[in-house]
């Protein structure tokens, strides 16, 4: 059994991950073996989030704030707030952002899982891991 807590175990260590657009604390990493990574993710108000998981799956829950996802593919703009979920089942490119002011507040579920310090790359993906 796997048991942490945001506060105790994950803020402030190696599977808190920040940068100028969001902060990714990671709950689950491929090493904890469940077959995906959970993380609760903060995106920081007036950024857009230029994202494509090429090689990941990501579903993503909204637990706070508003926002809005805009799918490339079709031009659709999608709003988010509490309660929203999408799920990128396409390896969809997608721009997020938060409303201006107010940041969101997420939680997202990667498959695969993520190792836990992956940043973006300049076409918003990670890279998968070195098999090893």
């Amino acid at each position: 059994m796997i048991v942490k807590n945001l506060y105790d175990d994950v803020i402030g260590t190696d599977a808190d991950v920040d940068s100028k657009q969001w902060n990714s604390r990671r709950l689950l990493l491929a090493k904890d073996g469940m077959g995906f990574s959970l993380h609760d993710t903060l995106i920081k108000p007036n950024e857009d989030l230029h994202l494509w998981y090429k090689n990941h799956l990501e579903a993503v829950y909204c637990i706070e704030g508003q926002g809005e996802i805009y799918d490339k593919a079709t031009g659709v703009t999608h709003p988010i707030r509490e309660g929203t979920v999408y799920a990128l089942n396409n390896h969809d490119q997608h721009i997020l952002k938060a409303n201006k002011g107010v940041g969101m507040r997420m939680v997202c579920v990667f498959n695969p899982p993520v190792t836990g310090r992956e940043t973006h790359d300049a076409d918003g993906s990670y890279n998968l891991p070195e098999p090893n």
